[in-house]
């Protein structure tokens, strides 16, 4: 049986993974795992969402606002703060912003060469959505490989093959796959190689810089 793709979503830009519009009930997993530790502790946790600021997370550990902790990622430990606590999830704020391209690199890396495909990442942009003779603007609320969740107040129903423009990236026909009030999720036809979205991330993240 092949194993379900990690739900892990990678966020692009200089915020928190936090607040979500998620409810704990709307992400089931599979997520990436990690290690929560102190002097004391070492558990293994998953990884709902990461950011160069911090990491939500679920794990068993008994942890408060303002605790210390270190988490064990691909690149390394990063220590932080424990900044909410809730029904089995923590927020933790990172003492040191963490390289989100080298974090998605090396995630990319441990995967087996012939399945290796790219996670979800959390990036705002401006879209342009063609469907039929119409044409909207939108934005890019996440993207991976097997397409893109995107927001906009004239989007087409669920069923409509459409093509989104992105400036800089190759993006494939894509059909609607579902709809919940402004958002869409479009699964693109053929899948969108890590080659060409880590270039397109890079991208983003100097021109944050430069701005």
């Amino acid at each position: 049986m092949t194993e379900a793709p990690s739900v892990t979503t990678f966020i692009v830009g200089d915020r928190l993974p936090w607040p979500d519009e998620a409810s704990l009930d709307d992400e089931k997993g599979p997520f990436d795992p990690g290690v929560i530790l102190d002097a004391r502790d070492r558990r293994e946790c998953s990884i709902r969402k990461i950011s160069a600021k911090g990491i939500t997370l679920r794990s068993d550990a008994e942890k408060v606002p303002g605790d210390q902790v270190a988490i064990e990622l691909g690149t390394g430990q990063r220590v932080g703060t424990v900044a909410w606590a809730n029904r089995g999830e923590l927020g933790i704020a990172f003492d040191e912003p963490l390289d989100m391209v080298a974090l998605l690199n090396r995630k990319l890396v441990s995967q087996p060469v012939e399945r290796r495909t790219m996670p979800r990442v959390e990036i705002r942009c401006e879209v342009f959505v063609k469907f039929g003779e119409n044409f909207c603007s939108a934005t890019m609320r996440n993207i991976s490989g097997g397409g893109l969740q995107i927001e906009g107040d004239e989007l087409p129903p669920c069923g409509t093959y459409v093509s989104v423009f992105v400036e800089g990236l190759n993006v494939p026909p894509g059909e609607v796959v579902w709809r919940r009030s402004n958002l869409a999720g479009i699964e693109v036809i053929d899948e969108l190689s890590w080659t060409s979205i880590i270039p397109w991330i890079k991208a983003q993240v100097n021109k944050v810089s430069n701005d």
